[in-house]
């Protein structure tokens, strides 16, 4: 892939964001020349598509509510070499672009994370969003075997062969974990930046909620752990219930054994119940493993079948070298020569020649 050829999009989902949008597109066409920056209209109610389109962006309109819609759409829609995905708030710093681009190329890597960095007093990372991210980059990262530090940063560089294999299943402020466990399932190389973090400007308001939004992420988290790691899911119930079984059970089976008797029918049913529901789902969570082994297999070679990220690196960049011979002052006899030639006028013959 040639440099001249390699195309870099920029993806930024908003609703509602007219006082910010147009900064943010400016900045991101600023901090990196040539980038093409689609501004994404999630059901606004404001002049956000007429500040984006002056701004010099791209307008689109994703009539689903809901950022992972927005993703969803973007990554299927767009065709480049290199995807941003910013939000549209101003609340990311644009000019850390070209390191994020050129930590991407220079990897190569498929993902490069935009970890938040607050340097300001009164900050738009409310405790409750802190203390929630930090819990949830934890837990992810011993559910799935791999450390993240800011698992629920918008501000990310992709890689087509990320984008093109990445399934978008999540509708709402889920996506970036989904995104997050996408890279830990197949294993794809990532790596982190850091990233100035500043406060929304005034009159711009926060989408998220604290509780609201953090129990959808916890609950696809316990999706995406059923699904990516079956063994782990079912093997956990499978082992709560035998071991509440034989709490029942044994007190049952020892007293058959010095009486003969078994007096408590009820309990004994039960531990039986419970006992034969562990089987079954011991035995779930092993066939859903080896669907699951083929599927990311699936995966792994679709993403095998797009080529990796190349180019030279944004800081490196210059502007096209001059093909003709360079540039030189002439003497004064020299210049006057060159103008009197060029104010001569060719020959009849010389004309007559040329227009035959």
């Amino acid at each position: 892939m040639h440099e001249q050829t390699t195309r870099i999009a920029a993806i930024v989902p908003c609703h509602n964001e007219e006082i910010t949008v147009a900064k943010v597109v400016g900045d991101l066409k600023a901090a990196v020349p040539g980038i093409t920056v689609y501004v994404y209209d999630n059901c606004s109610s404001d002049r956000t598509s007429q500040r984006a389109a002056d701004a010099g962006a791209i307008v689109r309109k994703e009539n689903v509510p809901g950022k992972g819609n927005v993703v969803r759409r973007a990554f299927a829609d767009i065709d480049a070499d290199i995807y941003v995905m910013i939000d549209g708030d101003d609340t990311y710093e644009a000019a850390h672009l070209p390191e994020m681009i050129d930590t991407l190329i220079s990897g190569p890597y498929d993902h490069v994370l935009g970890v938040r960095q607050d340097n300001q007093e009164t900050t738009s990372y409310r405790p409750g969003h802190e203390a929630g991210n930090k819990m949830f980059n934890r837990l992810t990262g011993w559910l799935f075997g791999s450390q993240v530090s800011d698992m629920l940063s918008g501000y990310r560089v992709f890689s087509r062969r990320f984008v093109k294999s990445f399934p978008a299943i999540s509708r709402r402020f889920e996506i970036e974990t989904e995104l997050t466990v996408h890279t830990m399932s197949l294993r794809l190389p990532t790596t982190e930046v850091a990233v100035d973090f500043r406060d929304r400007p005034d009159g711009s308001e926060s989408k998220l909620s604290t509780f609201k939004d953090g129990f959808r992420i916890l609950g696809l988290i316990s999706a995406l752990v059923r699904h990516e790691r079956p063994r782990l899911f079912y093997g956990t119930l499978t082992a709560v219930l035998a071991a509440v079984s034989l709490v029942f059970g044994l007190p049952v089976v020892w007293e058959f054994w010095q009486t003969g008797l078994v007096p408590r029918f009820p309990t004994a049913i039960l531990a039986t119940a419970l006992m034969g529901l562990a089987f079954l789902l011991g035995s779930v969570g092993l066939t859903l493993d080896g669907l699951r082994r083929a599927r990311r297999e699936t995966s792994r070679l679709v993403y095998l079948s797009l080529p990796a990220v190349t180019g030279r690196p944004v800081t490196q960049r210059q502007a096209p070298r001059q093909t003709g011979p360079p540039d030189r002052e002439f003497s004064a006899p020299e210049a006057e020569i060159f103008a009197d030639a060029a104010r001569m006028k060719p020959s009849r013959q010389v004309r007559a020649r040329f227009a035959s």
